[in-house]
């Protein structure tokens, strides 16, 4: 299966100069910010990996955000992906930020379970975002209701979102790339070539089918334990209904990794080119400690990005994370994972590398 965006693999190799400055010690901004427009969110989806947050209705300052995504663009930050804790089209301001972004140069990118993705805000949004992506756990309404724990009716509200945007996309002919992506679990499985076949008909680009990845820090269980090494032969049968506009992209590496412990790393190492920002302008380190102090760097509401980012509080963790972080400690499959066993190849390289 063709997967033309590399979403099962990584793309730093696409920022020599900036993993070159790293290697010689620069300070280095980050390439790409995830941010949390909202605390809350419209659904409770059985797999949630935040629950532990606890949904907190709390949004993120429209201006004092602006303010720091142009800040951001000035200190070399290339990308921002809105998502987070929170469903973040409930930010009534969701579009006017997006639109900033935007304009400052910075690619934006946008993941939601598409419930509130209407006409007119696909219409606001199409031509600023360089993808959207769907959350979509299920080809049914029952099953659908059943793991994103909300109304059935929401399914088909969905459904009739993405045909809108697919709608607004082309008569705006924007570029921005709509997909979907579904957590393979056992009340889906049997679900995933009805929603491939649904969402292919209505135009998007991809769907992404992916492994559940635990959070240690998660309320839920009931997933931790997933095994999907019955899993492979997905690829044949999903890969009959690729066409030259849609695929279906099976993330088989991370399926592969959840069956071996050992990460290839001792450290993380890509804590610099990357950051994560809460619903309430926290910047932390990793999404996946939230609440865990080693990893909160400071406010965007009481600090600009480049005092929170050279800050000596930044510094401090960092330094502390890459000499005594036990990365047994993190999520498996992190979305660093990629990226941090290719960094520490090059900064581990084994013997004859020169021989090209």
């Amino acid at each position: 299966m063709a997967d033309d965006y590399r979403i099962d693999s990584h793309k730093l190799i696409f920022h020599p100069q900036r993993v070159a400055a790293w290697m010689s010690g620069e300070a280095i901004s980050p390439i790409y910010v995830e941010i949390s427009p909202s605390g809350a969110c419209n659904h409770r989806c059985t797999f949630c990996a935040f629950d532990y947050v606890g949904y907190q209705t709390r949004f993120i300052e429209t201006g004092v955000l602006k303010e720091r995504l142009t800040e951001m663009a000035g200190e070399g930050v290339k990308s921002v992906m809105y998502a987070g804790e929170g469903e973040p089209l409930l930010h009534r301001d969701i579009a006017e930020i997006i639109r900033h972004t935007a304009g400052t140069g910075i690619d934006v990118g946008l993941t939601t379970n598409g419930v509130l993705l209407s006409r007119d805000t696909a219409e606001r949004i199409i031509g600023q975002t360089a993808w959207i992506k769907v959350s979509l756990n299920a080809g049914t309404p029952e099953t659908y209701a059943r793991i994103h724990r909300t109304n059935p009716d929401d399914f088909q509200r969905v459904l009739d979102n993405l045909a809108a945007a697919v709608k607004a996309r082309e008569e705006s002919a924007s570029r921005c790339v709509l997909g979907a992506q579904i957590l393979l679990l056992p009340e889906n499985e049997s679900e995933v070539e009805e929603l491939a076949m649904r969402l292919r008909d209505i135009g998007l680009a991809y769907l992404v089918v992916k492994p559940y990845s635990h959070n240690p820090l998660s309320n839920n269980t009931a997933y931790r334990h997933l095994d999907y090494s019955g899993h492979m032969q997905l690829k044949e049968r999903l890969a009959g209904l690729n066409t030259p506009s849609f695929g279906v992209v099976l993330r088989e590496q991370p399926m592969k990794k959840l069956r071996d412990a050992s990460r290839g790393y001792d450290r993380c190492l890509a804590l610099p080119f990357w950051c994560y920002i809460d619903a309430t302008g926290m910047v932390w380190g990793c999404f996946s400690f939230l609440g865990d102090e080693r990893f909160a760097y400071g406010r965007i509401s009481e600090q600009s990005f480049a005092e929170i980012w050279r800050g000596e509080r930044r510094l401090r963790h960092l330094k502390s994370a890459a000499e005594e972080h036990d990365t047994r400690q993190c999520r498996v499959n992190c979305r660093m994972d990629e990226i941090n066993r290719y960094l520490w190849e090059l900064t581990h390289p084994h013997a004859h590398v020169n021989f090209i």
